[in-house]
């Protein structure tokens, strides 16, 4: 099943000076497929990312998200697809300094205006213990090392149970080896829950570790490459 198709993409800043970042881009993504995005800075790796998970629309083109086309939608629209089908990790996690980290990972079911269920605490729990994040889940945010913050982000990122989690650079600020622990875990995660991951990386070992590369150069997929 098909979770994701953008049908030619382009992606063009600015009224004057028109600076173009992306061209003509074409990319289906299939339910529980890892895939990595990898490219020099400024390639248009990151905008490419961003286009997927609706945080930015293309110039032209058209995107779908489980079937649904999302380049027409109205911004209520759009945060109810981002909030119930997509799972943000960033470079950075993001974690509320002030929520514990069970709190943190509960906030977009929050968000989402529903009321904190049993089996919702119990999932949150689940997600924890996959983490290896529950014996410090009271603790505050501020508390954890940068691994366990980022391992943190990823359960808050699947808290909703989406069928796509989109990861930029999501491991950029960690050593070596948090890197590979948080990349075996999405492994993991990915195998279990039959999560579909797009993931850009700078680190060609763990792009190597992925179902399918994508390279992007100057705005174009040149390579697209399965395992």
């Amino acid at each position: 099943m098909e979770v994701l198709n953008l049908k030619n993409i382009n992606r063009v800043y600015g009224e004057k000076v028109k600076t173009q970042v992306l061209f003509d881009a074409n990319l289906k993504v299939e339910e529980g497929e890892f895939v990595s995005i990898i490219g020099q800075s400024g390639s248009g790796k990151s905008t490419l990312l961003n286009i997927m998970g609706t945080l930015d629309t293309p110039t032209s083109g058209e995107v779908y998200i489980n079937g649904k086309r999302t380049d027409k939608m109205s911004k209520n629209e759009l945060a109810r697809v981002r909030n119930e089908d997509i799972g943000f990790i960033f470079q950075f996690h993001y974690l509320l300094p002030e929520f514990t980290v069970l709190e943190n990972v509960l906030m977009p079911y929050r968000l989402s205006g529903k009321k904190v269920t049993k089996e919702v605490l119990e999932r949150a729990e689940k997600l924890l213990e996959i983490v290896n994040l529950s014996k410090v889940k009271n603790n505050k945010a501020t508390d954890l090392s940068g691994g366990q913050q980022q391992r943190g982000a990823i359960a808050r990122a699947l808290i909703n149970n989406p069928k796509i989690v989109l990861g930029d650079e999501p491991t950029g600020n960690l050593d070596s080896n948090t890197t590979e622990e948080v990349y075996n875990l999405l492994r993991e995660i990915n195998k279990e829950f039959k999560t579909t991951f797009v993931i850009i990386t700078h680190d060609n070992r763990i792009a190597e570790k992925a179902d399918r590369v994508i390279k992007i150069q100057d705005g174009r997929i040149i390579e697209d490459i399965k395992k």
